[in-house]
């Protein structure tokens, strides 16, 4: 089986020394020998997991278009930020036709036991989604009440904003466009396999303001 081995790094002194990513490099290099995959190797060097960072955003590409059978992480907090961004790469697996493996977690969609761990996950991703829903209505609603000036700078790749720009320049609803990215595999800014229509509204109006 040909893998992506993804290793991750959140400062740029850990990018600069090294540390840290040959132990995650080890980690998986191990596990590959012992199951006989193949490893091609993407990494993010000093950058966060709030986001999909370019070397992530490369595997979930290749992987959508058939270029390997499985993303492989040494631990889930190198590929996500919290169980909810987690649960949502998984689903996104699920949907594409390929494999995610964990191997802190002993996770691996491919294997009856993997899949019950990710319906696990994907519960309490659920759970942590309503909350996460509740507090940002709650903090909104302050900010507001103190008049200051809601928004942030997208997270959505230049090219993905041309296509909505364009699409919505054409007439097409946001209901419609965000259909689309999600049918396409296009993966969102969190990394949810569906777009929501909200989300392709506040991009398309912050992109044209």
């Amino acid at each position: 089986m040909h893998v992506i081995g993804y290793t991750r790094v959140s400062t740029e002194e850990q990018a600069r020394s090294g540390l840290g990513l040959e132990a995650q490099r080890q980690r998986i290099e191990e596990e590959a020998t012992r199951r006989g995959w193949t490893v091609e190797w993407l990494a993010d060097e000093g950058c966060s997991g709030k986001q999909i960072n370019p070397g992530l955003r490369e595997a979930l590409d290749r992987l959508r278009t058939k270029q390997a059978d499985a993303l492989v992480v040494a631990k889930m907090d190198r590929l996500a930020r919290s169980v909810l961004h987690a649960a949502d790469i998984a689903t996104l697996a699920k949907q594409q036709g390929w494999s995610l493996v964990l191997l802190d977690l002993d996770l691996d969609t491919s294997t009856p036991q993997g899949r019950a761990m990710y319906n696990m996950l994907a519960t309490f991703a659920e759970f942590e989604r309503e909350l996460i829903s509740q507090r940002t209505k709650d903090a909104l609603a302050r900010a507001k009440a103190n008049g200051k000036r809601l928004g942030r700078r997208s997270v959505i790749p230049k090219e993905v904003l041309r296509r909505i720009i364009s699409e919505r320049n054409e007439d097409a609803s946001f209901a419609g466009i965000a259909k689309r990215l999600g049918e396409d595999g296009i993966p969102s800014p969190t990394g949810r396999a569906t777009w929501s229509e909200s989300v392709v509204r506040r991009a398309f109006q912050a992109a044209t303001a």
